[in-house]
């Protein structure tokens, strides 16, 4: 069973209007309704906690991530697995 892995928007200036701030997803099996080149940049990383990695965060290992927008840093936004 994979962990589930949940989002959240921590800074926007979205050009498409996806994403506002405070916005949370929870990732199960599907794609949150967030653009293209923000999923395909943050894609490997939901995958790797959903199956059980820790990812080099700051100067340790952790089940999270903050990653950002390839379009400049427009998006920015907190990954880390969750319970239930």
């Amino acid at each position: 069973m994979m962990a589930k892995v949940k989002l959240t928007v921590t800074e926007s200036r979205c050009k498409g209007g996806y994403c506002q701030k405070g916005d949370t997803f929870i990732i199960e099996d599907l794609y949150p309704p967030v653009c293209h080149e923000l999923w395909n940049s943050i894609y490997p990383l939901v995958y790797a906690l959903q199956n059980g990695a820790e990812l080099d965060y700051g100067d340790t290992r952790a089940k999270m991530f903050d990653a950002q927008c390839p379009d400049g840093g427009r998006v920015r936004v907190h990954g880390e697995t969750v319970e239930g």
